[in-house]
C-alpha cells in the first residue's frame, strides 16, 4: 500500500484561486493525479468551513470522503473502475503570521493540521475571539508570533500539528531571506520540539533542506499548495508501510497514523517512502535577482558580484539557493543520482542506514516536470488547450493517473497510446534530460524539454542550466 499525500491546497475562498477550487474538483483531479489524501483547505474561513463540513463524511478518524460523488464519478468515466484508494480527505490549513519581533518585521507561514472537524472548529472560534478577520482570505493574515501561534493552537488539542509552509520563500516563511529566522528554535522558541518538519517548497528540494543540521531529526515534506485542481500533486509525500510492521489495512489511514509518519523515528504504521518534487529549478525564487531590472544571479555570481541590483541599486531577492548554502552547517547531503527499471532518476541517501548514520538512511526523492507541462511543450499547444487535455485525459484513463504516467509505466507502452513525441517528453523528464532557465524574484523559471537543434522550445532563453547525472 503506498499513499500519495497533497495536505496544502487552497480553496476558492483564497486570493488568486480558481474559483473551479471546490471539493468535487478536488476529488475528481485528485483521482486523474493520482493523490490518496487530499487538504480540506483554508478551514478558518467560515463559509468554507460550513460548506466542506456539509459535503464529507468521516470514514476512519481524521479521514473523510466526499458524500455525494456521482457527479464527479460521471466525470472520471473509465477510471472509476480502476482500483484505487480514496482520493480521500484530511483537515489543513495556511495561515499567514505577520508581526515584528524585538524590532524585525517576520512574515511567515504555517500548514496547521486539524484532528477533526470539532478541533477545527475550536480553532476557528479561539482566532475570531482574538480578534482576527478569518472571513477575509482563505488563508487569513494572523498579527501573532509563530510561537505564540503555537502556545494557542496547542492549548486547544495536543494533536493539532503545525508544518512551516514553503520553508525557504524569501518573503513568507521560516528560513525566508526577507522575512524569516535562522533557525527553528528562534521562531518558535520553547515550541520548536513540536515543529517535527518542514514543507520544502517549489523553489527546494530534500537535499538542499538536509543541508541544515537542524532538520536532521525532522522529515522533509513536499506539497503542492496548488491554487487550481491542475496543479494538485505537482510536488507530494508518498507513505509506504514502515519497514517489518504488519501489512496496513483500511483502517489503519487516519490522522493520528499519518502525522506520526511525518516524526523522523518515530514512526508507526506508516514512513515516508519519497517526495515528488518540481525540478527546484523551476520554482519562483531559485536564484537571486531582480524581476523588473532583469538580473538573475547564480550562486556563483552572487559570490562575486553581491546582492545589489547593478541596474536600480536596489537589494536584490536573495534566492532559496543562496539562503541554503547561507546557513548550511551539513557538509554534504550525501545525495546520489540513481536510474530505476523505467529510466526515472531517483535522488537517494548513500549513507549506510542505521543508529549512527543520524537515525537512519533519509527517503529518496523524484524530481518531475507535471503531466501538462510536457504535453504542452510536446503538442505546442497551451497546457489548458482543449489539444492537451484531450491527451492528458487519453493516456491518464488507460495508464491509471498522471503519477503512474509520469514514472511507472513503460515508454513503449506511452508510445502506444500517446505517440512518440509524448513518449519522448516522458521519457527526457524521467532521465533529467531537461533545460531550465532558473526562476527568481517571483517568475517561475522556463523548462525546456526539447534542445534548440530544429526542437521546440517554450519561449528562447539566452542562458541555460542542464539537468543530468552529473549535477
Amino acid at each position: 500500500m503506498e499513499l500519495v499525500l497533497d495536505l496544502h491546497l487552497h480553496s476558492r475562498f483564497s486570493r488568486a484561486v480558481s474559483q473551479r477550487m471546490n471539493l468535487a474538483n478536488m476529488y475528481i483531479w485528485g483521482r486523474k493525479k493520482g493523490i490518496n489524501i487530499l487538504s480540506i483547505a483554508d478551514f478558518t474561513h467560515p463559509i468554507w468551513f460550513r460548506e466542506a463540513r456539509s459535503q464529507v463524511e468521516e470514514i476512519n478518524s481524521g479521514i473523510y470522503r466526499l458524500k455525494d460523488r456521482k457527479h464527479a464519478e460521471q466525470e472520471l468515466g473509465p477510471l472509476i473502475q480502476k482500483e484505487f484508494i480514496g482520493p480521500y480527505f484530511m483537515l489543513s490549513t495556511e495561515v499567514s503570521s505577520i508581526y515584528t519581533e524585538n524590532g524585525v518585521p517576520h512574515r511567515i507561514h504555517n500548514l496547521i493540521f486539524a484532528p477533526n472537524f470539532e478541533t477545527a472548529g475550536k480553532i476557528n472560534g479561539t482566532l475570531t475571539r482574538m480578534g482576527f478577520n478569518l472571513s477575509s482570505d482563505g488563508r487569513p493574515i494572523l498579527g501573532i508570533s509563530s510561537k505564540n501561534l503555537a502556545k494557542v493552537l496547542f492549548e486547544i488539542d495536543k494533536k493539532i500539528a503545525i508544518i512551516p509552509c514553503h520553508a525557504w520563500t524569501p518573503w513568507f516563511s521560516l528560513y525566508g531571506s526577507r522575512s524569516g529566522y535562522d533557525s527553528i528554535v528562534d521562531c518558535f522558541g520553547e515550541f520548536s520540539k513540536y515543529i517535527f518538519a518542514v514543507e520544502t517548497g517549489l523553489s527546494s528540494d530534500p537535499s538542499m533542506n538536509w543541508r541544515i543540521q537542524e532538520l536532521d531529526t525532522r522529515s522533509i515534506v513536499s506539497f503542492s499548495d496548488a491554487h487550481s485542481p491542475e496543479k494538485m500533486g505537482r510536488e507530494a509525500t508518498v507513505l509506504r508501510p514502515k519497514a517489518n510492521s504488519q501489512k496496513p489495512r483500511a483502517s489503519d489511514i487516519t490522522y493520528d497514523n499519518i502525522l506520526n509518519s511525518f516524526v523522523r523515528g518515530h514512526e508507526r504504521i506508516f514512513e515516508i517512502g519519497y517526495t515528488i518534487e518540481f525540478y527546484p529549478e523551476e520554482g519562483k525564487y531559485h536564484y537571486t535577482g531582480h524581476r523588473l531590472c532583469k538580473v538573475s544571479y547564480s550562486p556563483e555570481e552572487d559570490r562575486t558580484k553581491g546582492t545589489i541590483c547593478p541596474s536600480c541599486h536596489r537589494p536584490l531577492t536573495v534566492g532559496v539557493i543562496h539562503r541554503v548554502e547561507e546557513l548550511a552547517n551539513n557538509g554534504s547531503n550525501n545525495f546520489k543520482p540513481r536510474s530505476d527499471e523505467f529510466g526515472v532518476i531517483w535522488m537517494e541517501d548513500t549513507r549506510p542506514s542505521g543508529p549512527e548514520a543520524l537515525k537512519g538512511r533519509r527517503p529518496p526523492y523524484v524530481s518531475l516536470v507535471p503531466l501538462l507541462e510536457i504535453l504542452s511543450e510536446c503538442l505546442q499547444s497551451g497546457v489548458s488547450s482543449g489539444t492537451v487535455l484531450t491527451m492528458f485525459d487519453r493516456v491518464v484513463n488507460h495508464f491509471g493517473s498522471e503519477h503512474e504516467v509520469l514514472f511507472r509505466v513503460p515508454i513503449t507502452e506511452i508510445r502506444n497510446v500517446g505517440g512518440d513525441r509524448v513518449a519522448q517528453g516522458v521519457e527526457k523528464v524521467r532521465a533529467r534530460n531537461i533545460k531550465i532557465v532558473p526562476g527568481f524574484d517571483g517568475e517561475y523559471g522556463k523548462v525546456s524539454i526539447w534542445n534548440e537543434e530544429g526542437e521546440s522550445e517554450r519561449g528562447k532563453p539566452q542562458e541555460k542550466t542542464q539537468l543530468g547525472l552529473g549535477f
